[in-house]
């Protein structure tokens, strides 16, 4: 990685938070270094960032309400959060309200820069926030919550079509998998009857979108991988 890209680390911990800004340091980032949420929330807010590592358990503003403030002002800033052992329920709802990963403590530092390097791939090319997109003769608007299909009809979606659909247009151009859509979009872990859910609606996102099923040519099957969206669309 280039040592241009910066992170910012919200640790409370002085050893954790000495480990963590050693570790990507030496790894050849540049690095900001807060020990409470308020001074936390400050730099994440103001400083040029490729990338924030949060803790969930924080002095005077929580991991989560950092987020939360960030996602508002800053929608494309990647966001790892760092959660306790066994806080199922904290790596759930950071993942809801848009974390990009999680890692859990104790962690290696290996662990932790093939995260950091792995979002940073992901988030290289996330845009803004999409509100409408063509893809191939269909109009894809998410503020109305229809798509506009090649006849002219139109057709509503559903909340969590619109997030699925979203969500694949952001990442258009790239295979996503079934655990990546059901942790992203879901806030759920794996499973055969989660991921069998994912199929369905994408089956029925295929049928609104009157994409081919035998032959889709906007949201694609990438065998072995998962779904991708059309990288032809355009916003």
């Amino acid at each position: 990685m280039s040592s241009t890209r910066t992170i910012l680390v919200v640790e409370d911990d002085p050893a954790i938070r000495r480990g963590l800004v050693d570790s990507l340091q030496f790894a050849g980032f540049t690095v900001f270094a807060c020990a409470d949420g308020e001074e936390g929330l400050r730099t994440a807010l103001s400083a040029a960032l490729d990338l924030a590592i949060l803790d969930v358990m924080l002095p005077r503003r929580d991991g989560f309400a950092i987020l939360a403030e960030v996602r508002r002002a800053r929608p494309t800033l990647p966001v790892i959060l760092v959660t306790a052992r066994g806080a199922e329920q904290d790596r759930v709802h950071g993942l809801r309200i848009g974390a990009d990963d999680y890692v859990v403590k104790p962690f290696s530092s290996k662990e932790l820069l093939a995260r950091v390097e792995a979002v940073l791939r992901r988030s290289a090319e996330r845009p803004l926030d999409v509100q409408r997109v063509q893809a191939l003769g269909r109009l894809i608007d998410f503020e109305r919550r229809e798509v506009q299909r090649p006849d002219h009809s139109r057709v509503a979606l559903s909340e969590r079509e619109v997030e699925l659909l979203r969500y694949l247009v952001q990442n258009r151009g790239r295979a996503i998998s079934r655990q990546e859509l059901l942790e992203r979009v879901w806030g759920l872990a794996g499973g055969d009857t989660a991921t069998r859910a994912i199929d369905m609606h994408i089956v029925n996102l295929r049928d609104k979108l009157a994409d081919a099923p035998q032959q889709p040519a906007v949201v694609l099957t990438v065998r072995g991988k998962g779904y991708m969206f059309a990288a032809e669309a355009r916003s």
